[in-house]
């Protein structure tokens, strides 16, 4: 007897893999496999939204706070940018779904960039200063802006 999704995730998640490969359809779990996949779209969401959420907040800390630059900010920068890069190839169509919701991961960005270097939230642009391709872009760093 194969153990059910509730008894041993891992292994129930293995075995509907295997019945799959093997066409066993009547052997499928199908309601909690159909959850799952739902959920790792919606994980996949939430990665994309999170990385980006860190990514812009970075970048306005290096902008507004350039006397504090250092291995650890352009590190994240790069990080974020690299995972981001890698969720958009490995899913493209997600890319549409960044473009839609940058200026509310902007907001959260603002918050978080605000609460971590002490500047009033106001000091940063009420909108997204940075393009998608800019964002991405390896090579782009913004400019120092005076708080």
């Amino acid at each position: 007897m194969n153990p059910t999704y509730d008894q041993d995730y891992y292994q129930w998640f293995s075995d509907q893999a295997r019945l799959l490969r093997e066409g066993m359809w009547e052997r499928i779990d199908v309601e909690n496999l159909a959850e799952e996949l739902e959920d790792m779209g919606k994980r996949e969401k939430r990665a994309l939204r999170s990385r980006s959420v860190v990514l812009l907040a970075h970048l306005l800390k290096y902008a507004y706070q350039p006397e504090r630059r250092g291995p650890s900010w352009t590190g994240t920068i790069r990080e974020q940018r690299k995972q981001l890069d890698a969720l958009l190839r490995d899913s493209p169509s997600l890319k549409p779904r960044l473009i839609s919701d940058l200026e509310d991961s902007y907001i959260s960005a603002r918050l978080l960039a605000a609460g971590e270097t002490g500047l009033p939230e106001q000091t940063f642009p009420s909108s997204c200063p940075y393009t998608l391709d800019e964002l991405i872009d390896e090579h782009f760093w913004p400019q120092s802006k005076t708080a």
